[in-house]
C-alpha cells in the first residue's frame, strides 16, 4: 500500500471514510480491477449505458492512490502522436481518435460542472517548447502534419512570446495547443469515485486482487474473499506488468515531481499567469504548471525503472530523484532560487513502446479486457478508453468497440533481466545526451545511438 501520499491527494483527503474491503464472496455482472480514472471512467459508462448493469470495482489502496492521484494533472489531446497514429490506423481513423480526444477534455470540465466537483479545471491550453538548441523545432513534424491538412491544432510563437508566456527566457521556442487543460487530480478522481457511488456502482478499497481465473464467469481473489463476474475489465495501469499476458506490453517506469509553496506574486513578477501547461522537449520531459494556490508543480519522466512486476516504495517517493528533478527547475527558472521546495512525490508511468495505450481482450478472450499504457498521458485519454471499454464489456457493435485502438499490435519489450539492464543502459545514455544538450554541447555518438532505442514518448519529435 501506498505510504506517501501526493501533495494533491493530501489536499482533498478529508473525514470520508474509505470504502470497505471485500469480505466474503460477492457477484457482479461486471468487475473493475482498478479504481483510477481508467476504471471509473468505464465503470461509470457502462452505468450510462445500461443502468441495470451491477458494476464492481476492486482498488489495491483507495481511489486515486495510484497514477490517478499522483500526475502532473495535464489533460492533453492526441494532437502531439497524430503522425504516428496516422501511420498505424490511417489519417481518417487518427482524426476521429484524435478528436474523440479533444473532446474527452470537454467532457471532463462538463462532468466537473455537472456534479459539482472541484477539481480546478483550467482549459488554458499547453505550451510545447525548447530549451535547448538540441530541441528546437521538435514540434515540426506534428505541426507540419496538421498543416498538411489544414488543421490549426498549433499556433507558432516567436521566442519572445515564449519566454514571456513561460516566465523564462530559457525557453527558446515554442508552440501553443489551445484545446489542453489542466486540474487537481487527485481531486478529479475522487470526485468521480463519489459520483459512482451515488450510481450504485459498488467500490471496494484496500482490496488487492492476488489472482483471477480466466474462466467464464471468472473468479476474482482477494486477500479475505472473491468476486465472481461475467466480465472483467483490468485497468490496472502499471501493476498489469504483472499479468502473464501483459508482462512484456509495458515498461514501469517513474514521474518524479517536486512542488514550490504558494507564490502568486513572484509568478506575476515573472509573468507566468496564463495558466498554461508546460512541457519541453527532452526526451526526459520535464513538465510543468502552476497551481490554483499559486505553486509551481514540477515533473520529470524517467528518472526510474522498475525491474518486473516489483513497483515498491520509491514508485511513491524518492528523494534522490527529487532532488534531480529540483536541479531542472532550478535551471529553468534561475529568478526563484530562493523558493523552497514544500512537497515531493512520485508516482508509476505504465509506458508502452509507441506511447499509445493498449487496449483489447485478454489472451483474446470474449469476458476479460484491459486498458493499459496511456504512458504518462492518461488524464484527458482515459474517457475515450472508458468509452472503449465500457462497450467491449458491455458486448456493444459500435464505433468505439470497434475502434482502431482495439487489438491492435504492438512492439513487445524484452524479457526481464533483458528489459531493466537495458533500460538503465539506455536511461544512462538519454541522462549524458541531454545533459550535453542542455549546456549546448555536442553530446557523444554512442549517447545519441543508445538513445534512439528508447521507446516514443508524449510527442512526435522530429
Amino acid at each position: 500500500m501506498a505510504t506517501h501520499r501526493s501533495l494533491w491527494l493530501s489536499n482533498v483527503l478529508g473525514d470520508e471514510p474509505d470504502a470497505s474491503a471485500l469480505a466474503g464472496r460477492a457477484r457482479a455482472d461486471v468487475a473493475i480491477i482498478g479504481g483510477g480514472y481508467v476504471g471509473l471512467w468505464t465503470a461509470l459508462r457502462i452505468k450510462q449505458l445500461d443502468r441495470s448493469c451491477d458494476v464492481a470495482i476492486v482498488e489495491r489502496d483507495i481511489c486515486g492512490a495510484g497514477a490517478s492521484g499522483r500526475n502532473g494533472g495535464f489533460a492533453l489531446t492526441w494532437w502531439p502522436k497524430f503522425p504516428s497514429m496516422a501511420a498505424a490506423f490511417g489519417e481518417r481513423e487518427a482524426l476521429r481518435l484524435v478528436t474523440a480526444s479533444q473532446d474527452a477534455i470537454k467532457t471532463i470540465g462538463s462532468f466537473c460542472t455537472q456534479h459539482g466537483i472541484d477539481a480546478d479545471f483550467v482549459q488554458r491550453g499547453w505550451l510545447w517548447t525548447a530549451t535547448s538548441s538540441a530541441q528546437m523545432g521538435a514540434w515540426e513534424a506534428v505541426v507540419r502534419s496538421c498543416e498538411r491538412l489544414d488543421i490549426d491544432a498549433f499556433e507558432r510563437l516567436t521566442p519572445h512570446e515564449i519566454a514571456q508566456r513561460t516566465g523564462s527566457s530559457i525557453h527558446r521556442a515554442g508552440v501553443f495547443e489551445r484545446d489542453a487543460a489542466t486540474v487537481q487530480p487527485a481531486a478529479l478522481v475522487r470526485g468521480m469515485r463519489a459520483v459512482a457511488l451515488r450510481q450504485g456502482i459498488r467500490i471496494y478499497e484496500h482490496t488487492a486482487v492476488r489472482r483471477f481465473s480466466r474462466t467464464l464467469p471468472v473468479v476474482i481473489e482477494t486477500d479475505q474473499g472473491s468476486l465472481t463476474a461475467e466480465r472483467v475489465v483490468a485497468a490496472m495501469n502499471a501493476w498489469a506488468v504483472g499479468l502473464p499476458e501483459l508482462h512484456r506490453a509495458i515498461a514501469v517506469i517513474s514521474s518524479d515531481i517536486v512542488a514550490t509553496g504558494p507564490i502568486p506574486d513572484r509568478l506575476a513578477q515573472i509573468g507566468w499567469t496564463g495558466g498554461e501547461s508546460i512541457t519541453d522537449s527532452q526526451m526526459m520531459v520535464c513538465y510543468y504548471r502552476t497551481s490554483r494556490d499559486g505553486r509551481i508543480v514540477f515533473g520529470k519522466g524517467g528518472w526510474g525503472i522498475v525491474y518486473g512486476d516489483r513497483i515498491g516504495p520509491s514508485i511513491d517517493r524518492d528523494a534522490t530523484r527529487a532532488r534531480l528533478v529540483e536541479l531542472d527547475f532550478r535551471r529553468y527558472y534561475p529568478m526563484l532560487s530562493d523558493v523552497a521546495i514544500t512537497d515531493d512525490w512520485c508516482g508509476p508511468i505504465d509506458r508502452t513502446m509507441d506511447g499509445l495505450p493498449l487496449i483489447g481482450k485478454l489472451g483474446g478472450r470474449d469476458h476479460i479486457f484491459y486498458g493499459i499504457g496511456w504512458s504518462g498521458n492518461g488524464v484527458g485519454p482515459s474517457v475515450v478508453g472508458g468509452n472503449i471499454l465500457a462497450s467491449l464489456a458491455l458486448g456493444r457493435n459500435d464505433e468505439w468497440s470497434h475502434c482502431a485502438l482495439v487489438d491492435r499490435p504492438y512492439r513487445s519489450f524484452p524479457p526481464e533481466p533483458i528489459r531493466f539492464l537495458a533500460g538503465q543502459l539506455v536511461r544512462g545514455a538519454v541522462i549524458r545526451k541531454e545533459r550535453a544538450e542542455s549546456a549546448d554541447r555536442p553530446p557523444n555518438r554512442l549517447d545519441v545511438m543508445l538513445s534512439g532505442l528508447a521507446p516514443a514518448g508524449l510527442e512526435d519529435k522530429l
